[in-house]
């Protein structure tokens, strides 16, 4: 491969700051180079982008303006929004299933009590509560992702964007709520659940309700975090066991929202 850059498509240098250059004069020249790739990227950002590859080493102007447009696109929608519940769980979750009606249920009863109710816009549990709170006649919020196998918008929505990149989509459901419920999911859900934990643990964002809804699902995963983590690693510590609540009914969760949750 030699010495030939990873990324042939129009690109620009990365900016490299000088450790010794003022704070503001780097933030400036962030700036200029930014403003040149959005300029640079905005009329070249094509219909089936390609997958980012590792470690690149200069920038394509048009991913950095795509990236930029979708951070724009998500805060603009859910600035729209006040009091809002983040919704996740199991794509997989059928509509027999009770986790889903039970979902259903939570979302109409936040829906009424003024929360506009956000997740992922998908099926299973996200369109269960996108189901609950659009039946209730309240905000339904889809914030999906463009898959190639075509993961598409449930038909519950009041509004809804679909991104390009996990990692903005991840952002804005990071941001999204005074409060984020979680329903029994899979890798996608355990994701989603310590990235917000790790954010409050860490306090790079203020400390909000985590609800994790259902006991003989989430039990066993807090034993865990109790028994390996804390007892025998000493990994976490016992406060962080705190930063969560765990339910096992609609009326236990909503209660438990209404008595703690403080709109930002």
């Amino acid at each position: 491969m030699g010495d030939e850059p990873i990324i042939t498509t129009p690109t620009m240098s990365l900016y490299a700051p000088d450790e010794g250059e003022p704070k503001q004069e780097r933030n400036r020249e962030m700036g200029n180079v930014l403003t040149r790739a959005i300029e640079e990227g905005k009329g070249d950002v094509p219909n089936n982008p390609a997958p980012l590859v590792c470690k690149p080493q200069q920038l394509e102007s048009w991913r950095v303006f795509k990236i930029m447009a979708e951070f724009v696109d998500g805060f603009d929608l859910l600035k729209k929004y006040g009091l809002a519940v983040t919704f996740f769980g199991s794509v997989r979750t059928e509509p027999d299933h009770h986790y889903y009606q039970e979902a259903v249920e939570l979302a109409a009863k936040l829906a009424k009590a003024g929360y506009a109710v956000v997740t992922g816009g998908s099926a299973g549990i996200m369109e269960a509560g996108n189901k609950g709170a659009h039946d209730a006649g309240g905000s339904s919020v889809g914030l999906n992702i463009r898959l190639e196998d075509k993961q598409s918008d449930n038909t519950y929505l009041t509004d809804s964007f679909t991104f390009d990149h996990f990692f903005v989509r991840k952002v804005m459901l990071a941001f999204a709520s005074e409060v984020y419920v979680y329903f029994p999911g899979g890798y996608g859900t355990l994701d989603e659940f310590t990235e917000i934990l790790t954010l409050v643990q860490t306090k790079k964002i203020k400390s909000v309700p985590i609800v994790l809804y259902g006991k003989g699902f989430w039990d066993p995963i807090i034993d865990l975090f109790r028994s390996h983590l804390l007892g025998k690693y000493a990994t976490i510590s016992e406060e962080d066991l705190a930063l969560f609540h765990v339910v096992d009914s609609v009326d236990e969760a909503f209660e438990y929202i209404k008595k703690t949750v403080t709109a930002c």
